[in-house]
């Protein structure tokens, strides 16, 4: 007689059907994870992320092809710089941890940078465990962590996570290294890039958290992470603290959901299977199937991007004009309520979104006619016919 199927493993079969009995498993990164983060409330990337399916081929099935990721150039520009940050032992990456985040140590004279070789990621995050834990007990001594595997559970199936590196302290406290190829000029990067980083640092310290929890006593794992960028216009390195606390809530919040994954699986129409290999019309039908939340900060994180782009801009919905402005029109969802009430067909007078659309149809009207009379009231000036549009269109 079979055992019962636990929950767990009831998921993970469901998740499976989902993608596609045949089709492998996408493992989600650190990318995957920090882009779940930046928009928490779409549904419809938490249940792909979760199945493992291949978002790239999807949107390619889908007629969407996605544009999103990393250039070659960029990915060579990107590994060079790395290398010039952790050559000689780590020596110039371990001074500017020493100058930014942890001025009371001792300098670092020297470091020590253990092998973190082994059979698979599964033999790699446990070397990265020993490793960890050999120089948290090595107090005094500064270590160096290049490229170590850590393991976070994703809606039961562990995710294997690779940061740039992980510092530990001469006190046995631990911190993200992130090393970026885009520039950091008078002191500051673009906001977006670094918020991006400091999502994906995140999801890095998260799964420290997990193994720092199985050691005792459980060693500190910093807050601020340290980010490394060209300086200016140059090759040379240079390096900002970035708190990331409030990143790691929100990404702790959105995995938190991400276990909860079988409630939206259970929404889902029987026989429902996003295998890119199956027809357009029923692979659409699938992915239609799952509500999403689109935002034009979609293009840089999500492969299906451009088909959510398509779906949004088809039903009007105001989210494709951007959050903020979704966030200011309160309960008007689409363009045509947003038109309707400015032109005072609908909506409620008394709701402070209607009146401000109102008041701004108002002062355009009386912008156009002010102008409309100006240019009337010039001799040999062409009509007024050109201003005279409508006050909303």
């Amino acid at each position: 007689m079979p055992l019962p199927r636990t929950r767990g493993t009831a998921l993970r079969q469901q998740l499976a059907e989902l993608r596609g009995p045949d089709v492998p498993a996408k493992a989600l990164d650190a990318r995957a994870l920090a882009a779940l983060a930046a928009n928490p409330g779409c549904r419809r990337r938490a249940i792909l992320d979760g199945a493992g399916v291949n978002k790239a081929a999807l949107a390619g099935a889908l007629g969407s092809p996605s544009a999103f990721g990393q250039s070659q150039f960029a990915l060579t520009r990107g590994n060079a710089f790395e290398a010039k940050v952790k050559a000689d032992g780590g020596a110039e990456l371990l001074r500017l941890v020493h100058e930014r985040l942890d001025r009371s140590a001792e300098p670092p004279a020297h470091a020590r940078v253990p092998e973190l070789t082994a059979i698979g990621p599964e033999g790699r995050t446990a070397r990265t465990a020993l490793a960890l834990r050999e120089a948290t007990a090595a107090v005094g001594e500064w270590t160096l962590l290049d490229h170590p595997m850590l393991a976070l559970d994703v809606a039961g199936t562990p995710a294997f996570l690779e940061p740039d590196a992980v510092v530990v302290h001469p006190d046995g406290t631990w911190t993200v290294v992130e090393i970026k190829s885009f520039p950091m000029l008078d002191g500051s990067a673009d906001p977006a890039k670094v918020g991006a980083a400091a999502r994906q640092a995140a999801v890095y310290v998260l799964a420290l958290e997990q193994v720092a929890a199985r050691l005792d006593p459980a060693p500190e794992v910093h807050d601020r992470v340290l980010l490394v960028c060209p300086k200016d216009f140059s090759n040379l390195p240079t390096a900002s603290a970035v708190d990331i606390r409030k990143q790691r809530a929100v990404t702790g919040r959105q995995l938190a959901r991400l276990t909860r994954i079988q409630d939206i699986a259970e929404t889902l129409p029987e026989g429902t299977c996003f295998d890119p290999a199956r027809p357009a019309e029923e692979l659409t039908a699938a992915v239609e199937s799952v509500p999403a939340t689109y935002a034009p900060e979609c293009l840089a994180a999500c492969e299906l991007a451009f088909h959510c782009r398509d779906r949004s801009r088809a039903a009007g919905a105001v989210t494709s004009l951007g959050r903020s402005v979704r966030a200011e029109l309160g309960g008007l969802t689409t363009v045509t309520d947003v038109l309707a009430a400015a032109r005072g067909e609908a909506g409620d007078a008394e709701d402070p979104a209607v009146a401000a659309l109102r008041r701004a149809a108002e002062l355009r009207a009386e912008a156009l006619g002010a102008a409309a009379l100006r240019v009337s009231a010039t001799p040999g000036a062409p009509g007024a016919t050109a201003l005279e549009a409508p006050a909303c269109h």
